[in-house]
């Protein structure tokens, strides 16, 4: 059965402790941040894990298989395909060599394991873009209440 993430590893960063560039201007670091905000509130977690092991589960069968990449990294390196507009090559690229990927997917720092490009595309292409439409919904939605939650930090008012 796919798990919804790693099992955790003591040599790993915990992904709300990863550091991320608050100052670059690439899009790599603002979707990690997204994905590091959804992983630290737990009911977003829920809402979207819940809405993809519904979807993937439903499609294929676990039982006869290997057990691929868990649900987790799949997300991640969807909205990562999607976000980019990459093909599995670059993705590959980025899964076995940028670092805070690789700590956002729980790799420790050192961490030799590499991704095929076979398994990259077999889990991802499992992520639909219907589900990855409604993760975005849900990203949106809290990205506005966050947005409404702060909005007096624009405008320079005090709380």
């Amino acid at each position: 059965m796919r798990q919804r993430e790693a099992s955790p590893n003591i040599r790993a960063t915990p992904i709300k402790s990863i550091k991320l560039d608050a100052k670059s201007r690439d899009d790599i670091p603002a979707l990690l941040r997204g994905l590091q905000h959804l992983y630290i509130h737990p009911d977003l977690y829920e809402e979207v894990m819940g809405l993809l092991e519904n979807h993937v589960t439903k499609d294929y069968d676990h039982e006869n298989d290997r057990p691929g990449m868990t649900f987790w990294a799949m997300l991640v390196l969807g909205v990562l395909k999607d976000g980019l507009g990459c093909d599995y090559d670059h993705l590959q690229e980025l899964a076995n060599q940028h670092m805070t990927l690789r700590q956002m997917l729980q790799h420790p720092l050192g961490d030799d394991y590499r991704y095929s490009h076979r398994t990259i595309e077999n889990n991802v292409d499992l992520v639909s873009p219907v589900v990855l439409k409604k993760i975005k919904e849900i990203v949106v939605r809290e990205g506005l209440d966050v947005a409404r939650k702060f909005a007096w930090r624009r405008v320079g008012r005090p709380r």
